[in-house]
């Protein structure tokens, strides 16, 4: 992890990984074909992200072959307990303001939501609340910072504002739908 407690591109991966088999046994490739594709969906082809080896996964005890030898013969892989014991430190671990990882991060937190136990559900909506709410505070900082910068900086921050809003909104309608704020929890 990154001081801040943040993700890194290779844990990333690894969060896709074990979240994926979180939900049920995969064989080799079908995993490897899974995370390639959803990551590349969100960030694009990325040596970085995707360099990262279920090899290492499965040595490292975080998941281990149903059947089967490894990976050169296709197994069926699952999550060990210490890889549900990861896969709860990557899905709670904090974000960053916008940028090609915490995008994936955020939408890694969202596919996996259900996968954790509800006061930790909440505590993730907050945490995705609060990343929305600063990512706001940022850009009407930069806009009143910014009011002599001419009308094409002012164009694009009204654009980034308006998309900022909105998904604090979302996030606060989402929240408040799955009854997930930390006080109820």
């Amino acid at each position: 992890m990154f001081a801040d407690n943040t993700l890194t591109p290779r844990e990333a991966v690894r969060l896709c990984a074990l979240g994926t088999i979180a939900r049920g046994a995969r064989r080799y490739s079908d995993l490897a074909a899974s995370v390639r594709h959803f990551i590349t969906r969100l960030t694009g082809p990325s040596l970085d992200l995707l360099g990262s080896s279920m090899e290492l996964l499965r040595h490292e005890g975080l998941m281990e072959p149903v059947d089967g030898e490894g990976m050169e013969d296709d197994a069926l892989l699952a999550i060990t307990e210490g890889g549900k014991t990861e896969f709860i430190r990557l899905m709670t671990a904090n974000l960053r303001a916008s940028s090609d990882l915490s995008r994936l991060v955020t939408a890694l937190k969202f596919r996996f939501l259900d996968l954790l136990p509800l006061e930790q559900r909440a505590m993730q909506a907050d945490l995705l609340l609060e990343t929305a709410e600063t990512e706001l505070a940022r850009l009407l900082d930069l806009r009143a910072a910014s009011r002599d910068e001419g009308v094409t900086m002012r164009d694009w921050l009204i654009h980034e504002i308006s998309i900022a809003e909105s998904r604090l909104a979302w996030l606060e309608d989402f929240s408040s739908r799955q009854g997930m704020t930390l006080d109820e929890a």
